[in-house]
């Protein structure tokens, strides 16, 4: 005897629908597209919680960097002169002190670049 799907395939295709809600024509109304595109869409999720780690850390760098040259380094010898000074900071808190208090930073600076 053959037993159909019913309530089972009925909860099955609700969710992915429920979950396809707001997608563009077909893809938020029909189960197969809506399959697929769920698929994609957590496949992104996944990916790109991976790629906003390495986004912030790129735009960290990129304000440490900015605030650096203008007190007359570079990102790399600010850096090197933190760490051969001890100083145990954050590229997320340096960068933050970059851009929201620039006369820490410049002590900062002053601390991991001496001046000859």
């Amino acid at each position: 005897m053959r037993v159909k799907g019913g309530f089972t395939n009925r909860r099955r295709h609700k969710k992915v629908l429920k979950r396809a809600k707001g997608y563009y024509a077909a893809n938020g109304r029909a189960y197969i597209h809506a399959v697929e595109k769920n698929d994609r869409a957590l496949a992104y999720a996944y990916k790109h919680r991976k790629m906003k780690k390495r986004d912030f850390r790129a735009l960290w760098n990129q304000r440490i960097n900015a605030a650096a040259r203008l007190n007359g380094t570079t990102y790399s010898r600010l850096i090197g002169g933190l760490i051969k000074a001890g100083i145990e900071i954050n590229r997320k808190v340096l960068a933050d002190l970059a851009y929201s208090d620039a006369k820490s930073f410049s002590a900062l600076c002053q601390h991991a670049i001496p001046k000859p």
